[in-house]
């Protein structure tokens, strides 16, 4: 097996074993650099929002081919992807969290549940019921599957350590910048756009692997994505949001309320019942296969097309 292909799988197994660092941890440290680089040359316009993007997502590029590039022989390569790739990954510590929502829940402890909630969503959790807080979790977990398993996994596979990082800052510069609000509109379009661009082959692949994980329901779920997926505002998190929905013979989507009286009215997607806490545990256990999965496509992708 190549370097890049072990690296890949220990660094999964790392993540899946410990989770996120608790403290020092590479996204953290990436985050505040994006902070100090925003104060010092935003302005409302795409075209620093461009060099924003750019000199970021560039550097932690840059960073990876040169750590790769530096690596001594085989097992130095193995171990920097095996280091970069737990590093990128949140698959473990987004469990975490939506399984302490889930206790919460279970335990019949609502306003517990929803101040957890907001560890996982933006949202107004103030008035979500038990269900609504099961539905938000199940998108969560679904979106961030494909977010912050697959789709790292996917460019670590495909560019080694330059594009686990790449990856990564990219997405953390949507979650910073990425929104539709008054300062961001424009400075932060130029990060939306690369960030749903990246994470364009994770989710089809997360929704493939989601049909592979749930092989009794693989037709709802198979309906569910071509039927739903084109109506959620995101091009990427309708495909897994509607592919969950369809294993887990749900609903998603609805009426979301945002923090500043913001309202959104998305499609909803699945044909099943409504969630209840339950399809939390279930929701994680199909997160978990698609993780799993998603691993072992990198790692084969690796090993076929990466020399020696």
């Amino acid at each position: 097996m190549s370097p890049r292909a072990i690296g890949i799988l220990a660094g999964f197994a790392l993540d899946r074993l410990l989770g996120d660092p608790r403290r020092y941890h590479p996204v953290a440290g990436f985050g505040m650099v994006a902070m100090r680089a925003e104060q010092t040359w935003y302005a409302d316009d795409r075209a620093r929002g461009v060099l924003h993007t750019a000199t970021l997502v560039g550097g932690a590029v840059a960073l990876g081919a040169a750590a790769e590039r530096l690596a001594p022989g085989r097992a130095g390569k193995t171990l920097v992807t095996a280091a970069a790739t737990w590093a990128v990954l949140g698959g473990r510590s987004l469990e975490r969290e939506a399984l302490a929502v889930h206790e919460h829940l279970d335990r019949g402890d609502l306003p517990a549940a929803r101040q957890r909630l907001t560890h996982l969503v933006g949202r107004d959790t103030d008035e979500l019921d038990a269900s609504e807080v099961s539905r938000a979790v199940v998108e969560s977990v679904a979106e961030n599957t494909s977010d912050a398993v697959v789709a790292p996994l996917v460019w670590g596979a495909v560019a080694g350590v330059p594009g686990l990082l790449g990856y990564r800052a990219a997405n953390t510069l949507d979650a910073m910048v990425g929104h539709h609000n008054d300062r961001y509109e424009h400075f932060g379009w130029a990060s939306a756009r690369l960030d749903d661009l990246l994470n364009l082959p994770g989710s089809r692949l997360s929704g493939l692997l989601t049909l592979a994980a749930a092989p009794s329901r693989a037709k709802q779920a198979w309906t569910a994505w071509r039927r739903d997926a084109a109506q959620h505002p995101s091009p990427n998190a309708g495909v897994v949001e509607a592919s969950f929905a369809g294993a887990l013979d749900i609903r998603l989507g609805g009426t979301n309320r945002y923090y500043g009286n913001r309202i959104e009215h998305r499609a909803v997607m699945g044909d099943g019942r409504d969630a209840a806490p339950a399809d939390v545990v279930s929701a994680t256990t199909l997160a978990r296969r698609v993780g799993i999965g998603a691993a072992l496509v990198a790692a084969a992708y690796a090993v076929i097309v990466q020399r020696p």
